[in-house]
């Protein structure tokens, strides 16, 4: 692992999203939705599920509730949010496929010797399930929703998990599929490298978008940075 202080290295860590960037999963929390909403006696919309991308299961319960024009009590509020969170547990325990080029982007990454972290809006208890399938030993620092004063879009659980890196934000690529993903790295001071799912991104200062992780290279990402420092 790289220091960043006093380093000169334009790239010193690689901090990852979870959800639809490293791993699919996106699809398994449409059918947990899907669910929820049938027990609420509605249908979520085609056009409310993109909002929910890089967003906490609260916000998304909220978003699903004005799509569906429910009201739900507090009590009912968390039971819903522990539902969608087991719903989604048991079908990750059933095991999760990386996205493309994501495992080969992180095994390069901490074979070039960079720092690597996982920054997620998904809870410790479901992001524990997932990385023992892909691997905990393969992050220097994970950063959960449920660990964080503010979550995505605020800079905050990629400046917790910089801290913790002991790296400066602006020495760190951060990988997401998110616009609100993509909006906490750019808060950060992280040049960001967007894969696009189920919600489209436009390049901007400091978001450079691609289709794929597939055939990227820790020399690919360097220049990202180069190109802002």
């Amino acid at each position: 692992m790289t220091s960043g202080n006093g380093s000169l290295q334009p790239l010193e860590a690689v901090l990852f999203d979870m959800d639809g960037t490293l791993v699919e999963t996106e699809h398994l929390w449409d059918r947990s939705l899907e669910l929820l909403a049938e027990q609420l006696g509605g249908r979520m919309s085609d056009d409310v599920r993109p909002a929910m991308v890089g967003v906490s299961v609260a916000a998304s319960l909220q978003l699903l509730y004005a799509d569906l024009g429910v009201s739900r009590t507090d009590s009912e509020n968390v039971a819903d949010e522990r539902y969608l969170v087991a719903t989604t547990r048991a079908q990750v325990e059933a095991g999760v496929r990386y996205r493309p080029g994501a495992r080969e982007l992180l095994t390069a990454a901490r074979a070039a010797g960079l720092a690597t972290a996982l920054v997620t809006s998904t809870e410790r208890s479901l992001t524990d399930v997932v990385l023992g399938h892909v691997g905990a030993h393969l992050f220097d620092v994970t950063v959960c929703g449920d660990e964080v004063p503010a979550t995505k879009p605020d800079p905050a659980p990629y400046l917790q998990a910089a801290a913790a890196l002991g790296v400066r934000p602006t020495r760190c690529l951060v990988v997401e599929d998110s616009r609100t993903g993509a909006a906490a790295g750019l808060a950060a001071g992280a040049t960001v490298l967007g894969v696009p799912t189920l919600q489209p991104l436009e390049p901007q200062d400091g978001l450079v978008v691609r289709e794929t992780l597939a055939g990227l290279t820790v020399a690919d990402l360097t220049e990202l940075v180069l190109a802002r420092v």
